[in-house]
């Protein structure tokens, strides 16, 4: 396989074969392919698409680059949900450890941060000793015995999307439908799935940012994962403002502890949880009807046994044993914690929820390189979501940053992201469409 030719062959609008596909994935794996060439590839399929067929066949290239797990001996149904991204969007970890306190198994293998969108590795790394890359040794055992483990890929799990996944985030090939379907997907059928539930964001937060696009994303994930033996389901929800009231990576893991032990549960967040989590659950066959999923989810919330789970998972995984007790003791805090006031008085009418991602880069929160390190300490917290009545003088949110810079910049920034009306503004539907699959 000579790369320049394939590459070409996809940027003049040609249909690549499953051979050329894996030929190319062969190459990216092995160091033939170079990163150039695997950005060049991006770029090319960014313009032009994929058949479903190319998706197919790239998925299953990306997923067949490494190991895929086996579990013969799971007393219980492996599932897992994920997420197209956004801000605020805390779900899987307070999902995870819910679905496993229902009876379900789940090896969830995450991301980190894309584009202006946080990643769940990273908010698992702001955890003291926590180990979000461990072996599959440890990986498997933490699943069977605590029902679940939040972590990113390892050398072993689909090496392929990993060079790719870097790429993207720094190429401005992020959007693509076909790459984030065989990126999402090669992970999830190498962790050896029974079922998937799919999480797709549109609206100014999301990389989807209109509804049409976010159902061909839906779509996709759920076509090519069901013809590639992964039963899936796809809601598309609304994330034209942040998903909870905090941004950022401990942050949301403060958030996520809240919301486990009943501190503080965010209504929007809760919300979204639950619909993914009947959906695992009736995909599972952990329930017979939404009503009973239904049920069964909240009192893993309600009884205090996610909690147990979560905790659980963060000892069992190198993390502190008394998190959820003292999560500030753990827990790093930028040293500058200071609110955005309302300028006038009037309704939150719109969030420009992109913005308040990139203020959150900024601030050092996320990556402008792919090897840039990320500060866990930084972000927003205590965002007053849309529809909310504010007077004058009255804080829009926290900014939470290193030092008076990084705030002035983080406060224009969150400023204009809030557009404030005289007019109450009518509510979105959180969750707007439930898409299965279309094989015909």
């Amino acid at each position: 396989m000579i790369p320049q030719e394939l590459i070409r062959k996809k940027r003049d609008g040609g249909t690549l074969s499953a051979d050329e596909i894996h030929r190319f994935i062969e190459g990216m794996t092995s160091g033939a392919v170079s990163d150039a060439q695997i950005a060049a590839f991006a770029m090319a399929v960014f313009f032009n698409g994929m058949t479903r067929d190319e998706r197919v066949a790239l998925t299953r290239a990306m997923t067949h680059s490494g190991t895929i797990l086996e579990w013969p001996d799971c007393p219980g149904p492996l599932l897992d949900k994920h997420s197209t991204g956004g801000i605020g969007d805390t779900v899987s970890l307070i999902l995870a450890p819910a679905i496993a306190a229902c009876g379900g198994y789940v090896p969830m293998i995450s991301g980190r941060g894309l584009g202006h969108t946080g990643g769940t590795l990273d908010k698992l790394d702001s955890i003291p000793g926590y180990r979000s890359q461990p072996d599959l040794g440890l990986f498997r055992k933490t699943v069977k015995e605590v029902g679940t483990a939040i972590i990113g890929q390892t050398n072993d799990l689909a090496p392929a999307d990993r060079k790719l996944y870097a790429l993207r985030d720094v190429t401005a090939t992020v959007e693509s439908i076909p790459l984030i379907t065989a990126s999402i997907l090669s992970k999830k059928l190498a962790s050896g799935l029974n079922g998937l539930a799919m999480d797709v964001k549109t609206g100014s937060g999301a990389f989807m940012a209109s509804l049409e696009s976010a159902r061909d994303l839906a779509r996709s994930i759920a076509d090519v994962a069901t013809a590639a033996g992964l039963p899936t389901t796809a809601l598309i929800t609304d994330m034209d403002q942040p998903l909870a009231d905090a941004a950022g990576n401990a942050l949301e893991v403060k958030l996520a502890i809240n919301h486990l032990t009943g501190n503080h549960r965010n209504q929007r967040l809760h919300d979204v949880t639950i619909a993914l989590g009947i959906e695992m659950l009736l995909t599972g066959k952990l329930a017979s009807t939404p009503d009973e999923a239904y049920k069964k989810i909240e009192t893993a919330f309600s009884s205090g046994a996610a909690a147990d789970v979560f905790a659980k998972m963060v000892a069992a995984l190198g993390g502190p044993k008394d998190l959820l007790e003292r999560p500030d003791h753990h827990l790093p805090q930028a040293p500058l914690v200071k609110p955005v006031l309302a300028e006038h008085e009037g309704y939150v009418a719109a969030i420009s929820t992109r913005d308040l991602g990139i203020a959150i880069i900024g601030l050092g929160g996320g990556r402008k390189r792919a090897e840039d390190q990320i500060d866990p300490a930084v972000g927003l917290s205590s965002l007053v979501p849309v529809g909310t009545f504010c007077h004058k003088g009255d804080p829009l949110g926290l900014i939470h940053a290193q030092n008076e810079n990084d705030f002035d910049l983080a406060h224009t920034a969150l400023k204009s992201a809030y557009k404030i009306s005289t007019t109450e503004p009518p509510l979105a539907p959180l969750i707007l469409e439930r898409i299965t699959p279309d094989l015909t």
